[in-house]
């Protein structure tokens, strides 16, 4: 396992044994007008959905610079303040490999929103997500974000992506894990 993973400290034994790999899921807050950035998917992986910036975290950097790399690729906008807020443990049926997702909000940044070959950026109110065009768990943990409570997630999905069958959600006073 990746020494960066820290599912195995919410994780059970069977879970633990999965491969993993680790992405981040990056939520730009424009909290003057409770709004947050989403972008829609345009290629690959969640194709058509809207959702955080993110995407794979390299070998070489930390998760919190894969979170800030990701969202200036997707986005454009570049971090002066990130914070991870959760954590996301993905299961699909059929696929060996667990995705270990590391949620974070930004509140501060430069730049302005630009689509990109893979997103199409657009603002949606806090409390207005439109979560019929999102993944299916997105509706679950959100409200932790809400309410600023950190929280931990695991998800188990068909083989379609779109439905799960079980899932667990709680808030966690810490995502220091070390």
């Amino acid at each position: 396992m990746d020494p960066r993973s820290v599912a195995r400290f919410v994780e059970d034994a069977e879970h633990q044994a999965m491969a993993h790999r680790l992405y981040t899921l990056v939520f730009p807050m424009d909290e003057q007008n409770d709004r947050v950035l989403l972008g829609m998917k345009k290629r690959g992986f969640g194709r058509d959905k809207l959702n955080g910036f993110g995407g794979k975290v390299e070998a070489n950097e930390t998760i919190t610079k894969g979170a800030e790399r990701e969202l200036t690729e997707e986005s454009g906008l570049v971090t002066k303040s990130i914070k991870q807020c959760g954590l996301l443990l993905f299961y699909f049926e059929k696929d060996p490999v667990a995705m270990e997702v590391h949620v974070f909000l930004v509140d501060r940044y430069e730049g302005a929103a630009v689509e990109t070959d893979e997103m199409r950026p657009q603002w949606f109110g806090i409390r207005d997500m439109p979560f019929e065009r999102m993944w299916a768990d997105d509706s679950h943990w959100w409200p932790y974000v809400l309410r600023g409570q950190k929280f931990v997630g695991q998800f188990w999905f068909k083989a379609d992506q779109v439905t799960f069958t079980q899932h667990t959600l709680r808030a966690v006073d810490s995502l220091d894990f070390a």
